[in-house]
């Protein structure tokens, strides 16, 4: 499943990339390959792309062929419809592409075929990347690919809603809900704020139950029942239960019912600034802003999705390969890419580029990355995910508890096991 929701309701992300040439060793270990950063590699790299990043990185990729003559970047985009099951049927068929971009959930799931090539500790600096982007492409301490862009959720708000109601931006649970009832009824809003309850959903719960001080994992195995989890659930359900979010909106509903002035805030990643900005109209990016989680109990940790680049085990060019995936993730590589399609750079220092420094708003999503987590790179993490956000909807209907809620999808959970 990819994890932005802008590409599907359910939450988010898949690109395959194809590399033939010089017919190097396909199965050679990480530890024995050429350091790519000197000596001339030629090939060429042919890319299964997904999206609009796969529409914008052929003519993207004209820049790495100039700075490395004799290589060659030809990209086909598919959509993210279709990217896993083509990439996994390909694994299947033993006719892998030689490198694919990945959803940031799927690292486990692909890894387990054993058909990934493990990054080469000596070309990649795991502390150049954000922890939590780091996280997506470590499988039980063995790192597979590299994240290449991010993204991460924010509380986003109606500036003259909130001026009108007379509040701030909240900066912890409690100032949150008195955040929402303000805006709902002294600010106009009179939807409240937009909480998902359907597909997606469990982006949402993820980052209140890292707030509380839980985790979904322990020792090897899911923990969905724990305390912490039933505290976050409470939180979830408890705008539900106050009438602060609506649980009848139709479905497509969202985002006119934030640009009409119905909702006044809602959790979203980086892509809605451009959505709000678009759908808005002239002007209106100017009528809303966006802040940093509110902390709950412990921290203010929120998600983090994205992409993430994997080689494969039979790609004929290996070092061509790695070399490509070295350039996307250069910093100023990322930055100019960020430019072209908004997509937020993996690589720390990027973000100190003059093309994330100038927009104020970014600043909030870089501040936020530094607290983000995602969820654990296990196979079964989709049909988990799933579970989640059915039992989430029966909690936002009022079928059922923060209590039951949690230990439905920890029975579920249980039978599924983590697929390793």
């Amino acid at each position: 499943m990819n994890t932005h929701p802008r590409r599907s309701a359910a939450g988010l992300l898949a690109v395959a990339l194809v590399l033939t040439g010089c017919g190097r060793e396909a199965n050679k270990a990480p530890e024995q390959a050429k350091d790519v950063t000197t000596g001339k590699i030629a090939g060429e790299v042919t890319v299964w792309a997904i999206g609009e990043e796969g529409k914008a990185l052929d003519a993207f990729a004209d820049d790495f062929e100039r700075a490395n003559p004799g290589m060659k970047v030809t990209v086909t985009p598919m959509g993210w419809d279709v990217a896993h099951d083509k990439i996994t049927s390909a694994i299947a068929g033993g006719a892998t592409p030689d490198v694919t971009m990945i959803g940031s959930t799927w690292a486990g799931e692909l890894s387990k075929t054993g058909a990934l090539d493990p990054t080469p500790a000596n070309l990649f600096d795991q502390a150049a990347f954000f922890p939590g982007a780091w996280q997506t492409v470590n499988v039980n301490g063995t790192a597979y690919g590299v994240p290449w862009y991010v993204e991460t959720r924010v509380l986003y708000y109606r500036k003259d809603v909130a001026e009108k109601a007379g509040v701030k931006a909240p900066a912890t649970w409690a100032e949150f809900t008195a955040f929402v009832k303000a805006i709902k009824d002294k600010g106009g809003a009179d939807k409240g704020f937009n909480q998902g309850y359907r597909a997606g959903s469990w982006q949402e719960l993820l980052p209140l139950i890292w707030q509380a001080g839980g985790d979904i994992v322990k020792d090897g195995a899911y923990t969905f029942d724990t305390p912490e989890a039933v505290t976050a659930l409470k939180h979830y359900a408890s705008l539900f239960e106050q009438k602060l979010a609506p649980n009848d909106l139709p479905v497509g509903a969202f985002p006119q019912t934030f640009i009409k002035g119905e909702v006044g805030a809602f959790y979203s990643g980086p892509w809605m600034a451009g959505v709000l900005g678009t759908d808005g109209g002239e002007g209106f990016k100017d009528k809303f802003d966006v802040a940093v989680y509110p902390k709950g109990p412990v921290t203010g940790t929120s998600f983090v999705g994205g992409a993430d680049m994997v080689v494969f085990k039979k790609a004929e060019n290996r070092d061509a390969a790695w070399k490509f995936l070295q350039w996307l993730t250069d910093p100023k590589v990322q930055a100019t890419w960020y430019t072209q399609v908004k997509a937020l750079p993996s690589v720390r220092s990027a973000w100190q580029e003059e093309a994330l420094t100038a927009d104020p708003q970014l600043t909030v999503f870089g501040e936020q990355l530094k607290d983000a987590k995602t969820p654990p790179p296990f196979p079964t993490w989709e049909q988990v995910a799933r579970v989640m956000e059915t039992e989430l909807e029966k909690l936002a209907l009022g079928r059922s508890t923060a209590e039951k809620t949690a230990k439905a999808i920890q029975a579920q959970a249980d039978t599924i096991g983590t697929g390793l």
